[in-house]
């Protein structure tokens, strides 16, 4: 078993992982109609770098590291997590968050945020913050739960390299 740099001939075993995930709509804010292009598109194309964790030949996860934003922001990424429903509790989003903070240090980003993290999804919020992340802003009903209405959408933060630099977020 191993997490590896994704190829682009592992998007037919990454598509159904992905399509599962995005169409129950209680984590990411993807349209749940969204094509096999455009996921591929998101998922493979877009983001600096995409892996995967294979397991015995399958493919059980995958997850992307990209900059959050550009220019004076670069220095920041963003990741995404997915796991199929056959591997969740196996330990499987730690393995693939500390992946990434390690990946990222090493592509030169110095902190990671999470964007919209639905705080109905307990159990990443918990893993999240476990691994050293802030809740550093919430959104309050940002995100449209199939099933509990409008829940708070979490903004998480960690500073990879260790402590932020001196100043603060007037620029001082």
């Amino acid at each position: 078993m191993s997490i590896r740099v994704a190829t682009a001939d592992d998007w037919e075993a990454i598509w159904p992982i992905f399509r599962e995930i995005v169409r129950a709509g209680e984590t990411y804010a993807f349209d749940p109609d969204l094509s096999k292009a455009e996921g591929r598109q998101m998922w493979m194309i877009a983001p600096h770098k995409t892996y995967v964790f294979e397991e015995d030949g399958q493919i059980l996860g995958t997850y992307f590291l990209k900059a959050n934003f550009a220019g004076p922001g670069s220095h920041v990424c963003n990741c995404g997590y997915m796991v199929s429903a056959q591997a969740r509790g196996r330990g499987l989003a730690t393995r693939f968050c500390e992946h990434s903070q390690e990946v990222a240090l090493a592509l030169g980003y110095r902190a990671m945020q999470f964007n919209y993290v639905a705080a109905s999804n307990e159990g990443a919020v918990r893993l999240w913050r476990r691994l050293g992340f802030e809740i550093v802003g919430r959104l309050p009903g940002a995100v449209n739960h199939p099933s509990r209405g409008l829940v708070d959408a979490l903004v998480m933060y960690k500073w990879l390299d260790g402590s932020p630099p001196e100043g603060d977020a007037a620029g001082g």
